[in-house]
């Protein structure tokens, strides 16, 4: 019987006569022998036969496809907490070791659960470590399966105003315990570029060149980013909004990514959410979405304003504000991706951790200096020479400083910038947080200056951060302006991570002649000193305050141009 059953294994199979007057190939294909294999039951198909060399990873079973398969955001989520658990894991069994302490074993929980606030992974063993939670707490919220509502003691400090720093390495910070890497907060997210995602973009409208991400796509991919300008509410009085929102959408164009459209919001006033909301739910068409940007962008106070703004019609994204993330001035609050349920119609939203970047002035001040550089308010430009105003004898002489030529401006004890060649009427105006003081004195005295004020007159740095690691400033910058038109700016110089400051060939407070004006053509030189890692950007002028909507041209596009140009809104 046994033989009978083989040889009709190996024997041609006879195949019904209405199968093979459909499909004459089917009978061609099956005239040859045929090895048929059973499939066995699951239970027998992981007992290993005496000679199989089948191998145990051949036999493990798919994650599945369909509606109820992991989405790559869940990967992600995945991929994050067990790396991050496996971590503390080590970390703890070396220090067992070393110590020889049972008594103070790590606890992870079994779904391997993170801290909602910030998304680090909850340990009960480092009290000063991100994701810390006391033993009892979490042995309760275990049992009763509630870990996804443990907020974790960093957090809570946080929440109070501490400035807790968890980030060291390239783009890391100085003052505080370092718990994480830079380089590893990039690496979690290396992985976005070869998923199918919809990316949300953040960049601040204060530091619009420092917060980009020159390197985006390295993260993003080929994946389509809606791209949101943060903090709009910042800009000076009188701003108008057309005329920035074509400005980012031309210096967006030059980066040459996948731009759908452009978004000017205010998480404090929820102006524009509303828009960004109808845009993610429009474009995200199953994908999962991921809240991307620089640290300190403003991502999680971003997320915070799209739940309230999409609770009013969602009871999913209400229900999902009782346990959102934390907001603070410490960049890199966010350590690991935090997983939002939002839209009522199935789909998710990840806060992920904040891209450090090296060249801005926050990762090279201390810690305690780290809100001063943070605009608390709305911005207001301060003009040099503060002697130039509007009368009718073009000057008054209110101060000794009536031209800018030989003298320099410190900017705080984080920018000095040197006036080597301008226009008598040439002004400068700074845009930056109010908290940072500027002082002008003459060339030849700024040095002596800055070593005797650094941590009194001029801070940031603080006296602290003087004392113990600054090292000044390092870099010069020279700058040649070329300019043509004096009834408009030259240019802004961007500093990464501080603000701007424009520089106006000839002040519009100034009554000037337009035989004087056809003279001014030319150049200006400045050299501009930073801290080593800081970097300068030369950019066009952003259009704000009321003169803004007075000089700004709006370019002439092609037809070409007009449709592959992403829309901005407001």
């Amino acid at each position: 019987m046994a033989l009978k059953t083989l040889s009709t294994f190996f024997s041609p199979l006879s195949v019904p006569n209405h199968l093979t007057s459909f499909n004459p190939k089917f009978l061609q294909l099956c005239s040859k022998p045929t090895l048929v294999l059973c499939e066995f039951s699951r239970s027998q198909a992981y007992q290993k036969a005496p000679f199989s060399d089948v191998s145990d990873s051949e036999l493990v079973q798919p994650e599945g496809t369909g509606a109820a398969a992991p989405t790559p955001g869940d990967r992600f989520l995945q991929r994050h907490q067990s790396v991050e658990a496996a971590k503390l894991v080590l970390k703890e069994s070396k220090h067992q070791k070393k110590k020889n302490k049972k008594d103070k074993s790590l606890k992870v929980s079994s779904a391997i659960a993170s801290c909602y606030g910030c998304g680090a992974p909850l340990q009960t063993s480092d009290i000063e470590a991100p994701g810390y939670v006391d033993l009892e707490t979490f042995q309760l919220k275990k049992k009763h399966h509630q870990l996804k509502t443990v907020l974790c003691r960093r957090c809570q400090l946080l929440s109070h105003g501490h400035m807790i720093t968890a980030v060291g390495g390239n783009g890391g910070y100085s003052g505080g315990k370092q718990f994480v890497t830079a380089e590893q907060l990039r690496e979690k997210l290396s992985h976005l570029r070869h998923e199918k995602a919809l990316i949300v973009k953040l960049v601040d409208i204060s530091d619009f060149n420092g917060s980009f991400l020159a390197r985006v796509r390295d993260l993003a991919g080929a994946n389509p980013i809606i791209l949101v300008v943060t903090k709009v509410d910042l800009l000076p009085k009188g701003t108008d909004l057309n005329c920035v929102g074509d400005w980012v959408v031309e210096a967006t164009v030059k980066k040459k990514l996948n731009v759908l459209s452009v978004h000017l919001t205010s998480s404090k006033s929820l102006v524009g959410i509303t828009g960004v909301a109808s845009e993610i739910q429009k474009e995200k068409k199953g994908r999962d979405v991921y809240i991307l940007g620089s640290a300190n962008v403003g991502k999680s106070a971003f997320i915070n304003a799209l739940l309230k703004t999409m609770a009013e019609k969602d009871p999913v994204a209400a229900a999902a504000q009782k346990y959102k993330p934390i907001q603070s001035a410490v960049p890199g609050t966010t350590l690991g991706p935090i997983q939002i349920n939002a839209f009522l119609g199935g789909g998710k939203v990840y806060d992920t951790p904040g891209v450090h970047l090296h060249h801005r002035q926050t990762a090279v001040v201390h810690s305690e200096d780290l809100p001063a550089l943070a605009p608390q308010s709305r911005l207001r430009g301060q003009s040099f020479p503060k002697s130039q105003v509007a009368t009718g004898d073009r000057t008054s002489d209110n101060s000794e400083f009536n031209s800018l030529s030989g003298f320099s401006i410190f900017w705080a004890g984080l920018v000095r910038i040197d006036v080597l060649k301008v226009l008598p009427e040439t002004r400068i105006t700074f845009y930056g947080p109010k908290s940072l003081q500027i002082h002008m004195v003459r060339t030849d005295e700024a040095d002596e200056f800055y070593q005797n004020e650094l941590g009194v007159l001029l801070t940031p740095p603080s006296q602290t951060a003087k004392a113990d690691n600054w090292k000044g400033l390092e870099t010069e910058r020279r700058l040649q302006i070329k300019f043509e038109d004096v009834e408009r700016p030259a240019c802004d110089i961007a500093i990464s991570g501080l603000g701007w400051f424009t520089v106006e060939p000839v002040s519009r407070a100034l009554n000037v002649s337009e035989s004087e004006v056809q003279e001014t053509t030319g150049e200006l030189h400045l050299a501009v000193h930073v801290p080593r890692q800081v970097e300068i950007f030369v950019r066009p002028p952003l259009p704000v305050g009321k003169s803004g909507v007075e000089w700004y041209q709006y370019r002439e596009l092609t037809e070409k141009e007009e449709e592959v140009r992403p829309k901005w809104y407001f």
